[in-house]
């Protein structure tokens, strides 16, 4: 895999003729399948292979996408003409069989980012990055986009709800995209409006430190257009140190948050739960004065309102009007994974959620819980790899300990592999709440059953953790339905 300076990575794919048949490794992943989506919209042949069919796979197909299951060094050879470049995410492995013939046959071989920054060649660009809340920042930029009718081309880490799309090709001339730092490929993007929710540690099994991590952010602003533009959650003190050194380097900067006060800038004065929903009092604060306005989120959760807040300022330097940008906002229907409701059986709700870092897991469990109303909050959460849990199993016994009771799954070891100790049990053991409600079950088959066992009417039922513990709501509610004797289960 290519580890060119971000600069070189860019010059290197500017080329258009690397987009006109490009092969996807991996082309059924969140990240990849919006690229293909991009480049089918655009008129360019796809090509790509994937570990299994899926929903994805089967539009990606009927799109007019080329698609392989499983990976092997023949499916280059099934192809009509050779790809004139080869897309791969981190989760590729070095030895992954058609990386390895990709590169023997000296065909350049892209990241997913490099790709993407392709797509991106005469459009205004967008980006949002940040420890947390990217996915739903972005969504939420993107909708309240085409709610004042700019058709902007998208590029998510997750499906929208109303949709069903991760990405879209425009006819606005605006790019949004969400900007990934897990291993530093943000580099290669050069937006005119960049937001930063917040800088919090992670991915330090790629940056290796808590600076590095950091400095990574630093250096994705240099890539900001010279007369573009920081938005920056400034009650996150990451992100704040960060906004203060753009400024400080001559960039222009719109912070949001509570203590905020520059021109431009937008000030957070009250937040209220209404109803499944939220409702932020925003202060604009203008050259002319302070423009009071009630900004709806048709999704519960504090962080949520954040997220929007962010939204509406990178939408406003976009020059898209504030009603449309607030109507966007209460008609956002969520996105797949992201307190996603799942269903409802015998008096049980059961959600669905993407949190997979400490201070994800303690900002969604708060936003539940007035969702839960009177009703116990109940959690099962999968960490997510060996690394992160290694590092933060203090952090997220301690945010686990805000649910009613918790169900511990066994590491989603994902692209790592196992470490001596390092299992489910090392958070279980450490969670501030009775022994009794707490329960270490490291087979994903026993899930399920102990959960709905646990559940009773009123409750809520939130799956946590960014692997494969969001297949289990369905087989949650059933497993309810079988206890209480009914076949009577709400699924989505």
């Amino acid at each position: 895999m290519t580890t060119d300076s971000a600069s070189e990575s860019v010059d290197r794919v500017l080329d258009g003729s690397l987009l006109s048949r490009m092969h996807l490794v991996g082309i059924g992943g969140a990240g990849m399948s919006g690229i293909a989506r991009i480049l089918l919209a655009r008129g360019h042949s796809v090509s790509g292979s994937d570990a299994r069919d899926s929903r994805t796979v089967l539009a990606l197909r009927a799109q007019g996408a080329e698609i392989s299951l499983g990976h092997e060094e023949s499916n280059f050879d099934r192809l009509g003409a050779e790809p004139s470049a080869v897309v791969v995410s981190t989760a590729i492995r070095q030895d992954n069989p058609e990386l390895v013939v990709a590169q023997r046959r000296g065909i350049p071989v892209l990241r997913r980012a490099e790709a993407l920054a392709a797509l991106m060649a005469e459009h205004r660009v967008a980006c949002v990055a940040g420890t947390h809340g990217k996915t739903s920042t972005t969504s939420m930029l993107t909708v309240a986009l085409q709610h004042c009718r700019l058709d902007p081309s998208f590029a998510i880490g997750g499906d929208l709800n109303d949709s069903g799309a991760n990405a879209h090709h425009g006819e606005g001339g605006v790019f949004v995209a969400e900007a990934d730092e897990s291993d530093d490929s943000f580099q290669v993007f050069a937006p005119s409006v960049a937001v930063v929710t917040n800088v919090e540690p992670d991915h330090l099994d790629h940056h290796g430190t808590s600076a590095a991590y950091t400095g990574a952010f630093e250096r994705f602003l240099e890539r900001v257009e010279p007369d573009g533009v920081l938005v920056a959650g400034t009650d996150d003190p990451g992100a704040a140190v960060l906004a203060d050194r753009a400024e400080a380097a001559g960039r222009r900067v719109r912070r949001y948050g509570e203590l905020v006060d520059g021109v431009g800038d937008a000030r957070l004065v009250d937040y209220r739960a209404e109803h499944g929903t939220g409702v932020a009092t925003v202060e604009l604060i203008t050259d002319s004065g302070t423009k009071s306005i009630d900004v709806v989120v048709s999704v519960p959760g504090r962080h949520m309102a954040d997220n929007a807040v962010a939204a509406l300022l990178a939408g406003l330097e976009l020059g898209a009007p504030l009603k449309g940008l607030l109507d966007g906002f209460a008609a956002f229907g969520g996105v797949r994974r992201r307190f996603e409701f799942r269903g409802r059986a015998d008096g049980v709700r059961v959600y669905d959620d993407y949190a997979h870092h400490p201070t994800e897991v303690e900002a969604q469990l708060r936003a539940a819980r007035p969702v839960a109303g009177d009703g116990r909050l109940i959690v099962a959460f999968q960490p997510h790899l060996f690394s992160r849990t290694e590092t933060f199993a203090g952090e997220f016994a301690t945010a686990l300990g805000l649910a009613d009771e918790v169900v511990l799954l066994d590491v989603y070891g994902a692209r790592e592999e196992p470490r001596p100790g390092v299992t489910g049990a090392l958070i279980a053991d450490a969670v501030p709440l009775p022994a009794e409600r707490v329960h270490y079950e490291p087979s994903i088959t026993d899930v399920a059953p102990k959960v709905a066992g646990l559940a009773r009417p009123g409750d809520l039922v939130l799956t946590m953790g960014a692997g494969d513990v969001t297949m289990l709501g369905p087989e949650i509610l059933t497993e309810v339905d079988r206890i209480a004797g009914t076949d009577s289960a709400e699924r989505e």
